[in-house]
């Protein structure tokens, strides 16, 4: 109890330490969320190229999309040309030309198909609308959404799930309370539905030296806490004047990555050197779930 007592006290001391601070930061923060692009509310993981933005236009490796979609796709090399096919619908594009083909009629692009360093890419748009697929672009989360924006429960795909015996080391203050088991998920999991919240993206920001994770919510008052895999849990409250009410409803939650929580609970006098790097889960609290959520760290 004493124990629990210095804990609830230490975060407040350190809630206002950490407050003061970062309102005066909070205009030179840097980061936000990667570039992604959903299929049916799953993100598509592209080989050899990471999808990016040219002139407000989306390009993205040529097959990911058109294998997620359920596209036949081809590429011929030496006459520099991609095709997709999908049923009776067809799209032939020639690498640096903004003339397509569509079902077989000539068709004038905005943008063009490109190599860069040897990879093809693809305007992202015209390759789904043409395929049949609608096509929605999300500002607050930096994504392209095509098809259905449905986010699956944590429960219809495939994660870790472990025993809480690895972790009670290092997990204590509830943490575990009423917990059968772990379970592990990755970024390129997210969107997720977890008990009563959806966690949609997390991403590294920095301000100068200083550095610390956002995290876009559904609702809720999540807190984190950090797993080195050497040491006890290191927990975090967010910063509530960074908090951000975005024009979708939902909510990104900014969390730091050093605390004197870590002083005041574990008396680790090198607080100030613990860095992102040495992360290797980030667990998320707040849900109605019977499960200890724990991120793989993508930092």
């Amino acid at each position: 109890m004493k124990k629990i007592l210095t804990f609830l006290l230490a975060g407040s001391i350190c809630f206002g330490v950490v407050l003061s601070g970062d309102s005066v930061m909070a205009a030179a923060i840097q980061g936000k969320p990667n570039l992604a692009v959903l299929v049916d509310g799953r993100k598509i993981k592209f080989q050899g190229g990471d999808p990016f933005m040219e002139n407000g236009r989306v390009q993205v490796p040529l097959r990911g999309v058109g294998e997620a979609l359920g596209a036949k796709v081809e590429f011929n090399g030496a006459e520099k040309k991609v095709k997709y096919t999908k049923g009776d619908k067809s799209i032939e594009l020639t690498i640096g030309s903004k003339q397509a083909l569509v079902d077989g009629q000539s068709v004038a692009m905005d943008t063009a198909a490109k190599a860069i360093k040897g990879r093809t890419y693809v305007p992202l748009r015209f390759v789904s609308e043409n395929l049949g697929e609608s096509v929605s672009w999300d500002q607050v989360a930096n994504w392209v959404w095509i098809g259905s924006k449905e986010i699956p429960n944590i429960e219809d795909i495939e994660v870790t799930t472990t025993s809480l015996d690895s972790y009670k080391k290092w997990l204590s203050y509830g943490t575990l309370d009423g917990k059968k088991a772990v379970r592990i998920f990755t970024i390129d999991d997210l969107p997720l539905k977890i008990g009563n919240i959806i966690v949609y993206d997390v991403w590294k920001v920095t301000q100068g030296t200083n550095t610390g994770v956002r995290i876009r919510y559904s609702v809720g008052d999540a807190s984190i806490f950090y797993l080195t895999g050497d040491s006890y849990r290191k927990f975090r409250t967010d910063i509530e004047a960074l908090k951000i009410k975005n024009s979708d409803g939902t909510i990104t939650r900014t969390y730091h990555t050093t605390s004197t929580y870590d002083y005041y609970i574990d008396n680790d006098k090198n607080y100030k050197k613990f860095k992102l790097s040495q992360v290797q889960y980030i667990g998320i609290t707040g849900f109605t779930s019977d499960y200890v959520e724990l991120l793989k760290s993508p930092f």
